[in-house]
């Protein structure tokens, strides 16, 4: 299983090995999410064969990889991404922006 959460939340399961979800962080892992889906690639390179503290450390610490998706989804994958939570949109903007989009 891939680590697909926030930096936020992977810092706080390697500092206390647990985790308060936030809507922020959902936008994050949403974010993730959709550019697995749309590049093939994790937002974070680590190894295939990586143990989860390995992944948490690698979201934790970066770098993410270049949002290279086109259009309206890149910039909303891109945001998502933020590493500043307070920077993410909330999930009613992200849906109110593929509503724009359809």
């Amino acid at each position: 299983m891939e680590v697909h959460g926030a930096p936020e939340i992977s810092q706080s399961v390697l500092d206390t090995g647990e985790a308060v979800p936030t809507a922020k962080a959902d936008s994050y892992a949403l974010g993730a999410s959709l550019f697995i889906s749309a590049t093939g690639w994790r937002a974070v390179a680590y190894p295939d064969d990586a143990s989860r503290e390995e992944q948490r450390q690698a979201v934790v610490e970066g770098p993410h990889r270049p949002v290279n998706v086109p259009g309206v989804l890149g910039k909303l994958i891109e945001h998502m991404l933020s590493p500043a939570p307070d920077d993410r949109p909330t999930l009613a903007e992200v849906c109110d922006a593929f509503r724009a989009e359809l």
